[in-house]
């Protein structure tokens, strides 16, 4: 994620401040001094941090903080607020025009940002939410931008108008509109060009755009890996274009995430929408309190229930935990769970998103080598089904055939097994230790068994 190294610095500095009892102004003032740091390595731009920490420290520092029982709990409540607070506080969700048939969406932003790939993402979600969107390609200068966006349209199932790249990209969107209010199509995503760098031509191409057609919202994409030139980037087409909201992409890569930090504070404009992975479904809901939360390490649960409910197949989940419950789980099954486990981005993904875990263990969150699950799927799929359903079958011979299948030492495959192996018999042995006597396990298995009770498999 691109919070992570600040994420880590952050819990750092709140596990002083919390080992610390009562709190002096200078203890405050010294860890306030730290988060600044951490903040603009970050790339959060200086003047949003000045105001950060200043809004920071008039709250600290005085008798909500001073004379409270937990101080170190009450910063931690103060910095959580106000970074919500700098994110924009309310989730702002893009929204159709009741006066007119077709609500017009203008994409737009710098050459690399992931516009064109950005647009059909958004068009796949507008559809799943039931409406019936447009794409337009008005992109006629890149090579194979429009054969680009077709693909990907194809991919979310969405129609692509184009008129390939001879007409002007004000006609095409014209034209574009027709078409959508002839076709009952209630949204139209416009996607425009964009440039290496910012000049008056491509500001200028905008605003005959949105002089031609109805514009509802102009979006802007920025690419969270150039950090605070996307800020500065914002702040440009905002100025000479106008912009109604912003979707960064690319959070979930190496990058310091500062600009997403930055951008309302400077344009005063919201963050719609996270691009956080590169599959056509890697658009997320851009929320200030879970981003804010996952930023100070305390996990971002009402994400993951809905990447959940979106990504698993809720009756094959009850029967796998039935299978489980029975210790009846085959290598089958658990090649089904990796499946599902990848859909939802990843154990890396999932992590990042859990309390304790994602940046809030101390030493930060423990490495996921994702090229080993890698592996291990190669080493089932190597086995034929009689072998995936009964592991008990697998002989010398066997381990043999899977492991040059596979293309790893024979060894990777007798430490699966073993391993897999293991996990029953624990599964086994669970139901015996859930029921405990004197408290034991008991208390642990009985919370174990209410939240099974409670969730649905």
């Amino acid at each position: 994620m691109a919070f992570e190294s600040l994420t880590e610095k952050l819990q750092k500095i709140f596990r002083d401040l919390r080992g610390k009892g009562k709190l002096s102004e200078e203890d405050v003032r010294a860890a306030l001094k730290e988060v600044r740091m951490a903040l603009l390595e970050a790339d959060v731009g200086f003047k949003v941090v000045k105001q950060f920490i200043k809004g920071i420290e008039e709250r600290a520092i005085g008798a909500e903080v001073m004379e409270s029982l937990t101080p170190g709990q009450q910063v931690v409540k103060i910095v959580h607020e106000e970074l919500i607070r700098l994110m924009g506080s309310e989730t702002t969700a893009i929204s159709m025009n009741p006066d007119r048939a077709v609500t017009v969406i203008m994409m737009e932003g710098l050459q690399g940002a992931g516009k064109t790939t950005t647009a059909a993402k958004l068009a796949g979600k507008l559809k799943a939410k039931g409406n019936r969107p447009l794409l337009a390609a008005c992109d006629v200068y890149r090579p194979a931008a429009v054969e680009q966006l077709k693909v990907n349209g194809e991919a979310v199932g969405v129609p692509v108008f184009s008129m390939g790249t001879e007409n002007s990209p004000v006609n095409i969107a014209k034209a574009a509109y027709s078409h959508a209010a002839e076709n009952h199509n209630d949204v139209l995503i416009i996607d425009t060009a964009g440039r290496l760098q910012i000049d008056e031509t491509m500001m200028q191409e905008l605003v005959s755009i949105k002089e031609a057609v109805p514009v509802d919202w102009t979006i802007l994409v920025v690419d969270a890996m150039t950090g605070q030139e996307a800020v500065n980037v914002s702040k440009s087409f905002n100025d000479k274009v106008g912009i109604d909201g912003v979707i960064v992409t690319k959070l979930d890569g190496d990058t310091r995430g500062g600009a997403a930090l930055s951008i309302k504070a400077v344009t005063g404009k919201p963050i719609l929408y996270a691009g956080m992975g590169e599959k056509l479904s890697d658009l997320d809901q851009f929320y200030p309190d879970r981003m804010a939360s996952r930023i100070l390490g305390m996990g971002d649960i009402l994400s993951l229930i809905e990447k959940a409910q979106n990504e698993v197949d809720e009756d094959q989940a009850r029967k796998m935990g039935e299978k489980l419950r029975k210790a009846e789980f085959d290598f089958e099954d658990f090649l089904e769970q990796m499946k599902q486990v990848k859909k939802m981005g990843g154990l890396a993904g999932i992590m990042n998103m859990l309390p304790q875990l994602g940046g809030g263990m101390k030493g930060g969150m423990p490495e996921i080598d994702e090229k080993q699950m890698d592996r291990v799927e190669a080493i089932i799929l190597s086995m034929t089904k009689e072998e995936r359903a009964n592991p008990s079958i697998l002989n010398p011979s066997r381990k043999n055939r899977i492991a040059r299948g596979s293309g790893v030492d024979v060894s990777e495959v007798n430490r699966l097994v073993k391993q897999f192996e293991q996990m029953r018999k624990m599964m086994k042995q669970l139901p015996g230790m859930m029921r405990g006597r004197r408290g034991g396990m008991g208390g642990f298995g009985g919370g174990l068994g209410g939240l099974f009770g409670k969730m649905k498999f």
